[in-house]
C-alpha cells in the first residue's frame, strides 16, 4: 500500500512538472508572439505620418532609410552569429544540472566577448561608411545614416546575450518587454525628430532620415534598460556581477566557436533577402545612369517604388513564413533523428499546405487592394507605382517559400547542399541583374530576383521530396483547396471594391482608403475563413485550435 502511494505521488509530481513546463512554454510563447506581432504592427503604422511629414522628398527619404537599414540588417545578422540561442541552450542545461553559478559565469564571459565584437563591428561599419555608401550609390547623404546605425551595432551583440539568458530561464516576459520597448521608443524618437525637423525646423530631409536611423540606437538603450531592470528585480544582476564557485568548467571561446560553426550556414541562408536587396540597391543606382538620363533624385524615388515602399509591407507576409518555419523545424529534426520517415513526409507536405493556406489569400488580397493600401501608407499612386508594388507583393510568395524550404534541409544534416543551392541562386541573380536592368529598367531587379528564387525554390523542394517522399497528391490537393478559396475570396473583394469605388470615386484619400481596406479586406477575409471552416480546412490546418476558432467566430 505504501509502495503504491509512493508511485501515485511520484506520478502526480511528474504530471505536475509536465503541466508546469507546458504552462511556462505557453506563457513564454504568448509573451513573445504578442510582443512580436505588436512590434510589427507598430513598425508598419508609423510609416503613415513619417512619410507624410517628409513631403515632396518622401520617396527619396524612404529609399535612403532603406539603403542604410539593408546594411544594418546584414551586420545585425553577422554580429550575433547565433549566440543568443547558444546562451539560452547552455543556461537551460546548467540550471537543470543545478549549477546556476556556471550559468552566471558563462553569461558574464559571453557579455565581455560580445561587447568586444559589438565594438569591432561598429568600428568597421562606421569607418567603412563612405565606401559602403559609394557601393550602394546612395551619395554622401548615406554616410551619416550608416554611421548612426553603427551605434546600434555597438549595443546589439551584448544585449542579445542578456536576451538569450532570459530565454534560457524561460522568462520570456523580460525578453518580450525589451523587444516591445525597443520598438516603441524607436518609433517615438523617429516621429518626434522628423516632425521637429520637417515641420518646425530646417526642413532638411536628409537630417530627418539620419535621426530616424539613429532611433535604432535610442531604442536599444531603452531595451537594455528594461533587461537590466528585470535582472535587478529578479536578483540575478548581483549574481552575474559576482558569481559564486561553479561545479563545472566551460570555455566561452569554445562555445562561441562551436556556435559559429553551427550558425554560419543559417546566417548565410538567412541573409538571402538582405543580400539580394543590396545587389538591387547597388546595381540600380550605378547602372541606371548609364542606361537612362534619369537624375539621382528620380532614381532614388524609383528605388523606393520597387524596394523601400514595398519592403516595409511585405515584411509582414514574410514574417508568416518565418513563423511557420520556426514552429516546424524542431518537429522535423525530431522525426529525422528518430528515422520516422512517414511522419517526416507528412509534416513536410503539411507545411506546404499550411503555407499556401496562409500566403495565397494574403498575397492575392494585398495585390487586389493595392491602391487603397498604397494611398493609406504613402500617397495616391501612379499606374507605374501600382505595377511595381503588385509585382513585389506577388514575388513575396517566392521569397516566403524559400524561408519555408531551406531550414528543413539544414536540420536534416544537409547544410552544405543548402548553401550550394543558395550560391547557385545568387549566381543566377548576379548574371541576370545587369541585362534585366538594361532591358526592363525598374522592373529588371524584380525579374532577376523572381527567376533566381523560382530556380532556388525548385532546387530545395526537389531535394526535400527526394529525402522525404512527401505525398505530392495530398499536398497539391490541399494547395488547390486554398487556391479555390482564394479565387472565391478575390471575386468578393473585387465586387465590394467596385461598389465602394462607385460610391467614393476612383481616387479616394487616406480615410476613405482605410475604410475600403476594412470593408473589402475584412469581408474577403471572413468569406475565406467561412469557406475554409465549411470544408474542414481549419481543422486540417490548425487541429484543435481550428475547431476553437470556428466556434469563436460562429463559422
Amino acid at each position: 500500500m505504501e509502495y503504491r502511494d509512493q508511485i501515485e505521488k511520484s506520478t502526480f509530481t511528474a504530471q505536475e512538472g509536465a503541466k508546469k513546463a507546458k504552462d511556462q512554454m505557453l506563457s513564454g510563447t504568448a509573451w513573445r508572439t504578442g510582443a512580436d506581432m505588436l512590434g510589427k504592427i507598430l513598425g508598419v503604422i508609423y510609416i503613415i505620418p513619417w512619410f507624410a511629414w517628409m513631403g515632396h522628398a518622401a520617396n527619396q527619404a524612404n529609399a535612403l532609410y532603406s539603403m542604410g537599414y539593408n546594411i544594418y540588417a546584414l551586420f545585425l545578422l553577422v554580429s550575433t552569429v547565433g549566440i543568443p540561442s547558444a546562451v539560452a541552450r547552455e543556461v537551460a542545461r546548467y540550471n537543470t544540472l543545478g549549477d546556476e553559478n556556471m550559468s552566471y559565469r558563462l553569461v558574464r564571459q559571453m557579455l565581455g566577448i560580445m561587447t568586444l565584437l559589438g565594438v569591432l563591428f561598429a568600428i568597421i561599419m562606421s569607418v567603412f561608411a563612405g565606401p559602403l555608401a559609394r557601393l550602394l550609390g546612395g551619395s554622401t547623404a548615406l554616410i551619416p545614416v550608416i554611421q548612426s546605425l553603427s551605434l546600434a551595432i555597438l549595443l546589439f551583440p551584448s544585449m542579445s546575450v542578456i536576451r538569450g539568458y532570459f530565454q534560457g530561464l524561460n522568462q520570456m516576459k523580460a525578453y518580450a518587454m525589451s523587444q516591445l520597448c525597443e520598438q516603441v521608443i524607436r518609433i517615438i524618437w523617429m516621429l518626434v525628430t522628423t516632425f521637429a525637423i520637417m515641420k518646425l525646423g530646417s526642413h532638411h530631409w536628409q537630417s530627418a532620415v539620419t535621426q530616424s536611423t539613429f532611433a535604432a540606437f535610442v531604442g536599444m538603450l531603452a531595451s537594455y534598460a528594461v533587461l537590466l531592470f528585470y535582472l535587478y528585480r529578479s536578483g540575478n544582476l548581483k549574481h552575474l556581477i559576482h558569481p559564486g564557485v561553479a561545479k563545472s568548467k566551460i570555455n566561452p571561446l569554445q562555445v562561441m566557436g562551436e556556435t559559429m560553426r553551427t550558425a554560419v550556414p543559417f546566417i548565410v541562408l538567412g541573409s538571402a533577402t538582405q543580400v539580394f536587396r543590396l545587389i538591387d540597391n547597388s546595381t540600380f543606382m550605378h547602372f541606371m545612369p548609364i542606361f537612362t538620363n534619369l537624375s539621382h533624385g528620380t532614381l532614388m524615388s524609383y528605388l523606393s517604388y520597387f524596394s523601400a515602399n514595398t519592403d516595409k509591407l511585405t515584411l509582414l507576409l514574410l514574417g508568416v513564413a518565418l513563423t511557420l518555419g520556426s514552429v516546424s523545424d524542431p518537429l522535423i529534426t525530431e522525426h529525422y533523428v528518430r528515422g520516422n520517415k512517414h511522419a517526416l513526409a507528412t509534416l513536410v507536405g503539411y507545411n506546404f499546405q499550411l503555407y499556401a493556406g496562409f500566403m495565397l489569400p494574403a498575397v492575392v488580397g494585398m495585390s487586389l487592394l493595392v491602391k487603397p493600401i498604397y494611398t493609406l501608407f504613402y500617397q495616391i499612386p501612379s499606374s507605374f507605382q501600382l505595377a511595381l508594388f503588385v509585382f513585389t507583393v506577388l514575388q513575396s510568395f517566392l521569397l516566403g517559400l524559400y524561408m519555408l524550404v531551406y531550414p528543413p534541409l539544414t536540420v536534416m544534416s544537409h547544410k552544405r547542399l543548402a548553401m550550394k543551392f543558395f550560391f547557385e541562386m545568387l549566381i543566377v541573380k548576379v548574371v541576370l541583374q545587369v541585362p534585366a536592368l538594361f532591358i526592363f529598367h525598374s522592373y529588371g531587379p524584380l525579374i532577376a530576383t523572381t527567376i533566381a528564387f523560382v530556380f532556388g525554390d525548385y532546387l530545395f523542394i526537389r531535394k526535400l521530396y527526394h529525402l522525404t517522399h512527401f505525398s505530392l497528391k495530398n499536398t497539391m490537393r490541399g494547395i488547390q483547396g486554398a487556391a479555390l478559396l482564394t479565387v472565391i475570396m478575390s471575386i468578393v473583394v473585387v465586387f465590394v471594391e467596385l461598389i465602394l469605388g462607385l460610391i467614393f470615386g476612383k481616387t479616394p484619400g487616406r480615410m476613405i482608403s482605410a475604410l475600403l481596406l476594412v470593408v473589402s479586406g475584412g469581408l474577403g477575409f471572413y468569406v475565406y475563413l467561412f469557406l475554409a471552416a465549411q470544408l474542414g480546412l481549419l481543422e486540417k490546418w490548425f487541429g484543435e485550435r481550428g475547431t476553437s476558432l470556428k466556434r469563436k467566430l460562429h463559422l
